[in-house]
């Protein structure tokens, strides 16, 4: 592995390395964790993702291996590893995981093997970084892993979400670090053959300057009527919507969402319902409409932006998202970040909710949260 350069400033760096592991610098000086009535924990403490196996079990996966649950989540069999020599990929933290409708279960994320950070204050750019981003396949229910793809070598901030739509194309939300000057950007990988081949789309850039700036970790879900909605973390206050009317090849429509958002991934899912959920960081705490802000420094972002992440809210809509019910907080906790939502819909209704920043590992029902719901219209999609 090559190692972690560290280069001027080290209060960037350990504030980069901060935002990396969570805030678990700040548990012990955090508040308890509050979750709203309704959420019930989960019995283990596995971040996921989740998926289904052919028998109906529960898979769960993380850098190391794989887990199986037979019994609804209560208990899990030992650790599985990956690949039996363990001289393949080694998963980040931040990744994706599919179960398609012939079975095969798609796995996304980056070798943290391969991690190389050059960040530069002065350039304002990571000339060279790498972190390459991999998919990957199983036919056995993730006992064995094959048809590794490596999508990019550029530094990949994350991998967030995987969909299959109604024809069977898969598309995976992914990153790319761009240079000159450095930033980020959004690209997504689409395959119609169950994973064996993988093609690029455009990619998403909408300028900026800063580790964390330009536009980053994309959720996705297909719309009713086709088309492919891209919601897309930004430094301005708000998702940004992108849509793809060919099945993810090309992004050609961008524009503001009306949704508000911390500098934070969102975690946008179709139900069995047929509703769209969503579980985000709003920009400020609930009844507030101030928060501290970070970046304009061109370092960590060009513009001031909020990375309020002590709230994880939640919403949903059933009109694809055209109007969405008033977002309500479902864990709070002061002095540390909820964030990076994982969401699988165990059985219809019943969500498993994990955060990868935070501790957050709970279930909630669908009926328990829209059965009074207030709406709130978000514009035009």
């Amino acid at each position: 592995m090559k190692r972690f350069a560290i280069r001027q400033n080290h209060w960037h760096q350990l504030f980069f390395v901060y935002c990396l592991l969570g805030s678990f610098a700040n548990q012990a000086l955090a508040e308890e964790l509050w979750l709203d009535p309704r959420l019930q924990t989960l019995p283990a403490n596995h971040l996921g993702p989740f998926e289904h196996t052919t028998e109906n079990h529960v898979l769960a996966i993380d850098d190391a291996g794989t887990r199986v649950s037979k019994d609804g989540g209560q208990t899990w069999s030992d650790l599985r590893p990956l690949f039996d020599d363990g001289s393949n990929l080694k998963l980040r933290v931040e990744r994706a995981m599919l179960r398609t409708k012939g079975g095969v279960l798609i796995a996304s994320s980056m070798d943290i093997r391969q991690r190389n950070w050059t960040w530069d204050n002065k350039l304002h750019d990571a000339p060279g970084a790498t972190l390459p981003a991999y998919v990957m396949r199983s036919l056995d229910d993730g006992k064995t892993w094959q048809d590794i793809t490596e999508f990019h070598k550029n530094w990949t901030g994350a991998v967030r979400d995987i969909i299959e739509t109604k024809d069977g194309r898969l598309i995976v939300s992914t990153m790319k670090m761009l240079n000159n000057p450095g930033r980020h950007s959004v690209v997504t990988y689409w395959s119609d053959d169950e994973g064996k081949s993988w093609h690029s789309s455009n990619v998403i850039d909408l300028g900026g300057v800063g580790h964390h700036g330009g536009v980053t970790e994309a959720t996705l879900v297909e719309l009713r009527d086709g088309r492919i909605w891209l919601l897309i973390r930004t430094n301005w206050g708000e998702f940004w919507s992108g849509y793809s009317h060919d099945g993810g090849k090309f992004w050609r429509v961008l524009k503001p969402s009306g949704i508000a958002a911390s500098s934070a991934p969102g975690l946008l899912k179709r139900l069995a319902s047929g509703r769209l959920v969503l579980f985000w960081n709003r920009p400020y705490p609930e009844g507030k409409t101030e928060w501290t802000l970070s970046g304009g420094d061109r370092l960590w972002s060009e513009v001031p932006v909020s990375n309020h992440r002590e709230e994880l809210s939640i919403s949903f809509s059933e009109d694809d998202g055209q109007i969405w019910t008033k977002p309500e907080v479902i864990a709070r906790q002061k002095g540390t970040w909820l964030a990076y939502p994982y969401v699988f819909e165990h059985r219809p209704g019943e969500l498993w909710v994990t955060t990868m920043q935070g501790n957050v590992r709970a279930k909630l029902f669908e009926k328990d949260f829209v059965k009074s719901a207030k709406k709130t219209e978000n514009g035009e999609r």
